[in-house]
């Protein structure tokens, strides 16, 4: 991901943070140099030092056995915001967007279909709809059995890491000011969080 100096997310556990809000991404592989990409929920963990994405496919998806032993880009990214020129001291300035990425690269494992995803789609549970988690537990063996049948779940352990935080960090003091004003007025919600995220930087 192109990223000038001063917009690099370089904390690893900020980076992480982020991914675990904002866990709905978009995995991106490519099969004879065509992109393919599915947006799924991933869950995101630490493993003998290791940052690890698990999440699983829907059987039918030809993703789910493309992705095997290949090189897999998973992009985080929310939220984000328009940033006017009126904001700026001077006349000859143009807009542009504020935002936060994160671009996990690394190979997919697949899960065995048992245990292994079994115990993927409890953690997931956990993690999305704890309350769910005793429903799930009561279902007919049988029902779980086939819903599981028709998923492939993976995880990917993350060799490249590579975050960025566009927030105007090279604008003078007075208008980020502005436009943290600006943002915290906002009734977009992810315009708002934009400002929230450009606050913890000062």
């Amino acid at each position: 991901m192109y990223t000038p100096k001063h917009f690099q997310l370089t904390d690893e556990q900020e980076a992480i943070s982020f991914m675990q809000r904002y866990s709905f991404a978009t995995i991106v592989t490519a099969t004879d140099n065509v992109p393919f990409a599915t947006h799924l929920p991933f869950l995101v963990s630490k493993r003998d030092n290791k940052i690890v994405l698990s999440s699983h496919f829907a059987k039918a998806n030809p993703q789910a056995t493309e992705i095997i032993g290949k090189d897999g880009l998973v992009i985080f990214t929310e939220p984000h915001a328009y940033i006017s020129p009126k904001h700026y001291e001077k006349e000859t300035n143009v807009p542009t967007w504020n935002y936060i990425a994160v671009h996990a690269y690394g190979k997919a494992t697949i899960l065995s279909e048992g245990e292994q995803t079994a115990g993927l789609l409890a953690q997931m549970i956990s993690n999305y709809e704890a309350d769910y988690l005793t429903q799930w537990n009561n279902l007919p063996d049988e029902y779980k059995q086939r819903m599981m049948k028709g998923i492939v779940a993976f995880e990917i352990i993350v060799d490249d890491l590579q975050g960025k935080q566009k927030l105007s960090q090279n604008r003078s003091e007075t208008e980020r000011e502005n436009i943290i004003n600006a943002l915290g007025k906002s009734t977009d919600t992810t315009e708002a969080e934009i400002g929230k995220y450009m606050s913890l930087l000062k």
